[in-house]
Order: C-alpha cells, then sequence, then structure tokens
C-alpha cells in the first residue's frame, strides 16, 4: 500500500504530502505500471450517463396486441399503425423528469416492423399511411433528446424478427444457420444497420436485444458498419465487442462489490452466454482485461409483474416512487448504470401513472443529493479528509474515482471522527465511477476516506457526504 496521506478542507482542493510514487504511477516512463483495463471515452459519456429510459413500442402494441412483452409471432398490416398522439417530446419530458441523461428506443423490436424511413424491406413507416407513409419515429426521438440535452440511443432486434422470420437470431424460426435466406437477412440486417448508425448524428449507444451474432457464427457483420459511423458510441453487444454487460437479471441490482471489468478473450468467450462471463456478470471481475461496465435494466411495470411493453389494466405494476429510489441505490449506487423500460400506448402516449411515478422518483433523488454537506473533488492519496466548520449530521457518502485511470480502489473504509475518536462508518471494495454508503445518522467534525488496498495512487473524483435523515 502507498504511504500517502492527503489532507483535504471542504470545498477547495488543497493538497499535501509526498510526491507520488513514480514506481505506481501512471507516468509515460514508468516501466512497471499496473496493466489495466480502461474505459474508451464513449464508455466513460455512457457511464456518466447514470439513469436512462428505454422507450418500447412497436407495430403490435399499436395494432392492439397484448401478448406479455411482445413476443407474439405474428405480421399486421402496417396501416394499424396509427398513434394519433405520438409526441416524442412529451416522452423525453418523462426522462429529464426522473433524472435520466440518456434515452433509447426501440427503432424495431421482435415483430419486425421498422419505424424509420428505410429501405431494407417492405415492413416499416413506409408502407403505413400514418403521417402519408413518411413519418420517422427514430428522427423524432433523436431530435426531442437533443432538444433538452438527453443522450439518444437505439435499440434494434436481429435475434428476433418476425417479418423475417427469425427467432433466436437465425431464419427459419432458427433452424436457418448457414442457408442462403441466413445470408440474405444477414445483408438486410446491416443494411438497418448503415441506415440508423448513418442518418441520425452521434448516439450514446447501440442497442442489440441479446446480441448479436458476428460472422463466424453465421450472424451479419455489424461492428464494421458501428466503427465507421459511430466510433464515439457504445457497442452493446457480440463475442466481438460489449462495451457494457447485462447485470444478469431484470429485478434491478447489482452486485457488492461490482467491478467494470470482464474477463477477456484470452479466458473464453467475450459473451453473455459464455461460461467464463456469466459467473462474473453480477459482479464483474476485479482481474479482467477488458472495461464492460454493468447495466441494471427493469421495466418500470415490474413490480408484482413484468411487462416492457403497454397492456391495459396493468397500471397497478408501475414501481412506487420509493422503490424506484432503492433501485437507484442498488445499480448506480454500485457502480453500474440503471435503465428503466417504460411503455407507449397505442395512440402514442405514455401513460399518466407512469410519468407521475418518473417525475416523483427524480424529485426524491434530487431532493436527496441536489446539495452535499461537504464535498471535494479531484483528490489523490491513500486518505482524504473532510472537513466542517463545525460538526455536521451525515448519513450518506458517495465515493467516485477517476475512472479514466482505470479501477485502482480494492479496499476502503469511510470513517468519521466523533468527539476525539475515528469510528468506521462504511467499508467496501471497488469505487468505480460511483459507489453510495448509507449508514446511521452520525454527527462528526471530520470524515475520511481511508484506502486501504489499491493497485497505484488512488485518484478520486469525488468525495461528497449528505444529510438525508432516512
Amino acid at each position: 500500500m502507498i504511504s500517502r496521506r492527503t489532507f483535504i478542507k471542504a470545498g477547495t482542493a488543497m493538497l499535501t504530502g509526498a510526491a507520488l510514487d513514480p514506481r505506481r504511477s501512471f507516468g509515460a516512463d514508468d516501466a512497471d505500471k499496473p496493466r489495466l483495463a480502461l474505459p474508451t471515452p464513449a464508455q466513460l459519456a455512457w457511464q456518466d450517463c447514470e439513469i436512462g429510459l428505454l422507450y418500447s413500442f412497436d407495430l403490435a402494441i399499436a395494432a392492439g396486441d397484448t401478448s406479455a412483452n411482445n413476443t407474439s409471432r405474428r405480421t399486421w398490416d402496417p396501416n394499424l399503425y396509427q398513434p394519433a398522439k405520438l409526441d416524442t417530446d412529451q416522452w423525453i419530458e418523462a426522462a429529464k423528469a426522473c433524472g435520466a441523461r440518456y434515452a433509447v428506443f426501440t427503432a424495431t423490436h421482435f415483430n419486425g416492423f421498422m419505424q424509420w424511413q428505410s429501405e431494407a424491406y417492405p415492413y416499416g413507416l413506409k408502407q403505413t399511411s400514418w403521417r402519408g407513409g413518411k413519418g420517422d419515429v427514430v428522427a423524432d426521438f433523436v431530435a426531442s433528446c437533443r432538444k433538452v440535452g438527453i443522450k439518444p440511443g437505439i435499440y434494434f432486434s436481429v435475434h428476433r424478427n418476425v417479418y423475417q422470420q427469425v427467432w433466436g437470431h437465425y431464419v427459419d424460426w432458427g433452424k436457418g444457420r448457414g442457408t442462403p435466406a441466413q445470408e440474405k437477412f444477414n445483408r438486410i440486417a446491416e443494411k438497418q444497420m448503415e441506415e440508423i448508425c448513418s442518418r441520425y448524428g452521434p448516439l450514446v449507444q447501440i442497442w442489440f436485444d441479446a446480441g448479436t451474432k458476428t460472422p463466424a457464427e453465421g450472424g451479419p457483420d455489424m461492428l464494421p458498419v458501428f466503427e465507421k459511423h459511430q466510433p464515439e458510441s457504445v457497442f452493446y453487444s457480440s463475442t466481438q465487442r460489449s462495451d457494457h454487460r447485462w447485470v444478469g437479471n431484470e429485478e434491478g441490482h447489482a452486485g457488492v462489490p461490482c467491478y467494470a471489468t470482464m474477463p477477456g478473450p484470452e479466458r473464453g468467450a467475450v459473451s453473455h452466454n459464455s461460461p467464463t462471463w456469466k459467473r462474473f456478470l453480477h459482479s464483474g471481475d476485479p482481474n479482467g482485461s477488458i472495461w464492460s461496465p454493468a447495466m441494471v435494466d427493469i421495466p418500470l411495470r415490474g413490480y408484482k409483474g413484468h411487462n416492457w411493453f403497454y397492456k391495459p389494466g396493468q397500471d397497478h405494476l408501475v414501481y412506487p416512487p420509493e422503490v424506484l429510489v432503492q433501485k437507484y441505490y442498488t445499480s448506480v449506487g454500485r457502480n453500474s448504470n440503471l435503465i428503466i423500460g417504460v411503455v407507449i400506448k397505442p395512440d402514442g402516449t405514455l401513460p399518466e401513472a407512469d410519468v407521475k411515478a418518473l417525475a416523483e422518483f427524480g424529485k426524491s433523488l434530487r431532493g436527496r443529493f441536489s446539495t452535499p454537506v461537504a464535498e471535494v473533488k479531484s483528490a489523490k492519496g491513500d486518505v482524504i479528509e473532510l472537513h466542517f466548520p463545525k460538526p455536521a449530521q451525515v448519513d450518506h457518502v458517495i465515493l467516485q474515482e477517476q475512472i479514466a485511470n482505470g479501477e485502482l480502489v480494492r479496499d476502503h473504509v469511510v470513517e468519521g471522527l466523533i468527539g476525539e475518536a475515528w469510528t468506521p462508518l462504511a467499508q467496501g471494495k471497488v469505487i468505480g465511477h460511483k459507489w453510495i454508503h448509507r449508514f446511521k445518522p452520525q454527527t462528526v467534525s471530520r470524515l475520511r476516506l481511508r484506502v486501504t488496498a489499491s493497485l497505484a495512487t488512488p485518484k478520486v473524483r469525488s468525495f461528497a457526504c449528505y444529510w438525508v435523515e432516512e
């Protein structure tokens, strides 16, 4: 452990102590610096978003089909797509209200109906009378996001496409791998990818539901298209690349600890379905050579039920705001992103119950964390202190590492000076992008973060404390 102490007064960035140990720092001349997985700028931007919304809509919903999670193996007349009140600005207002910084739209879901002006095949908005066949919901969605500073992302499914009879990634309902029909679909999927990636400007991510197969696996060649048109975006996912990972459940929790790193190809397939990755989805791999932080995804209508798509009479499934807050603690508060799936009604609007729950969730988060009791930013060292003008009540500490340098912290403890004694208040392992500690309310005159194990000099982005009084 590096023997170095850093004392920081709240509201300042004053550092004292010895110079960094050059053998453990990240200078250009270091011969033995740690070999760490590091995030790309796109991954850093995605992790900074912290909360996202996934908007789920498809022709099946417009046509009145209520199959759970849009799993019906039917196609419909495109003219049944008539969402008379569709307003993507209204959708994104809900994202803004809940504190989301990114949003993702199901450009094409399991049914295969394309909600943009596509030339890939004749089953999309070009084939409907809605808006005279000129509608482009992807374009509207992206424009609405950019109006209010929300980063737009696109979801589309190539593992299921009922119009193309694809189920389980392959045509002929999963039996057509290696056939001419599969090759035809692969070219179609690549054309869809080209259209989505080239027409709408920078996107925060492309999300393939259940991933996409690679050419070696008999699937389309998606990654070169992505890299050509979206070099600053996040790719999710294939065995070639997984810029973030699914956490392994849809219940709203990451592991304790939860690292942003995962095993690399030297230890087996880089895949959510591989035995190597499955065991680390929830917790991450502290020795992993690939940066792939966790995504915690939940349907908003997941309270004593589980539906990502609209069905009448299910307002009671909407998570109460106080439950969403707890899921924030077990996702964002555990070095992960939280993405919440919201439903769109057949008329193209968000249900009022969903809008209300998201707004109250955002209000609660702002009430808790808008104003820290004290905070220090951009600090280095194995001990960092917060001083107060006078003793203060605290019950939360939020820690952030400078993860552009990798995840360095391996063990840490938060202590409060209560009277004349330093008292442990919380402890953990990784910090990563963000780790939230909650503890019994205490009145302290100082707080300190003490890093007891690290790979190099700890670099802290933020050390903040709060009085929430739960």
